[in-house]
């Protein structure tokens, strides 16, 4: 009963890992196939799951090789198994945009409401709808304003990160940690913890970056993302998001700033232009410029610096981005010391003497720094500087 047939196999092979890539998981053993499916590696699954992730693991391995490569041919990916997906993720009890539509509303006809949308978009007839302004109130008493998305435009953008993410996880460095898939707050400060007690850090710089996802310019956006996607259709589709508009009061208002923040396409797009205008230049500055032991983390639009010497940490400061706010604050044995304070310059059009202040330090001890501080110091209260987020 138990002797080998002619389809028995005489060595067991053994599957790669579950996870691809890095880290790579503990590899385990699968079945062998049924006799003439061996090199069937690509073959469509009763679960539709495992052809997408193929897919994009092809988009994936070619970013990872060639990281020159102009993606041309990537709208073909959000088929209806992808936008699938990317419904099934959404927040069941999330508030509903502009169109009143819930998950549950959409859920009750989803198969031939996801062909009818999966058909519009790929002959060019999807149009997104505004978003919905709503604010949450923020910690210091202050309200964030968020826009929602209509329940299709979630669906669609949804499935435009899955995608774009398997290019831009392959270039994204490994200092930033906002909205990105296997990472979150609390990475970032165990990394920022790791950093403070192996390394020979004094000084942290502490920045934010004033209305972020307000202020960031849409034609830069979408010149640093025409880097790696040179798909037209996917550049469309992202530009027909950032012109929705927004929807408050009654009124569409819509503008060539901002990225909408709340909208499923939002943070990735906020880590495509940071990467560009921040993450390359702080990492070339690290390289060729930074001296003694320095840490850079990056989450979203907040960013640490740390340096052994404090002048150093004043030149970190002096990158130029509009609404850039700055605090440098000392470190001793693992701990964040409160400083002297002193007045900021206030923000272009901000009224003077309005409350807010920068931290700053006393002069260094390192003798080739100290000279350095106070004119470094200095050229950094030149900076534009706003209201913490």
């Amino acid at each position: 009963m138990n002797g080998h047939e002619k389809s028995d196999p005489i060595v067991v092979a053994m599957k790669p890992a579950n996870k691809a890539g890095r880290p790579v998981a503990e590899p385990v053993e699968r079945r062998v196939g049924t006799k003439g499916n061996a090199g069937q590696h690509n073959t469509r699954r009763a679960q539709n799951r495992e052809s997408v992730t193929q897919a994009l693991a092809r988009v994936r391995q070619a970013a990872r090789t060639r990281k020159k490569e102009r993606f041309t041919a990537l709208l073909h990916h959000i088929d209806v198994d992808l936008l699938r997906i990317a419904f099934l993720a959404l927040q069941r009890k999330a508030a509903p945009g502009v169109d009143g539509l819930t998950w549950r509303d959409y859920e009750a006809e989803l198969e031939p409401r996801l062909t009818d949308l999966h058909a519009r978009v790929h002959r060019g007839a999807y149009r997104p709808q505004p978003s919905r302004r709503t604010y949450i109130p923020k910690a210091d008493g202050k309200q964030r304003p968020l826009a929602i998305a209509a329940l299709e435009d979630k669906i669609v953008q949804g499935a435009t990160v899955l995608v774009l993410n398997a290019i831009y996880e392959e270039d994204f460095l490994g200092f930033s940690y906002g909205f990105r898939p296997g990472r979150g707050p609390h990475d970032a400060l165990d990394a920022l913890v790791v950093g403070i007690d192996s390394r020979k850090v004094n000084y942290i710089l502490d920045a934010d970056i004033r209305s972020f996802f307000d202020e960031v310019s849409q034609e830069w956006l979408v010149r640093f993302l025409s880097h790696r996607i040179g798909d037209p259709r996917i550049i469309r589709l992202i530009q027909k998001w950032l012109k929705a508009g927004i929807l408050e009061d009654g009124v569409v208002t819509t503008s060539d700033k901002g990225t909408g923040q709340g909208s499923m396409i939002s943070p990735l797009l906020a880590n495509v232009y940071l990467h560009y205008v921040f993450d390359l230049w702080a990492a070339r500055w690290r390289r060729r410029e930074a001296t003694g032991d320095m840490i850079i983390l990056r989450y979203a639009d907040d960013l640490r610096c740390g340096q052994t010497w404090e002048a150093r940490a004043w030149q970190a400061g002096n990158l130029q981005l509009p609404g850039l706010h700055v605090h440098l604050r000392q470190v001793s044995q693992g701990r964040l010391l409160a400083l002297q304070e002193v007045p900021r310059r206030p923000h272009a059009g901000e009224t003077p003497g309005r409350s807010g202040r920068i931290a700053t330090a006393t002069a260094s001890d390192d003798p080739p720094a100290r000279g350095m501080a106070e004119a470094d110091r200095q050229r950094l209260l030149q900076l534009p500087c706003g209201a913490d987020q």
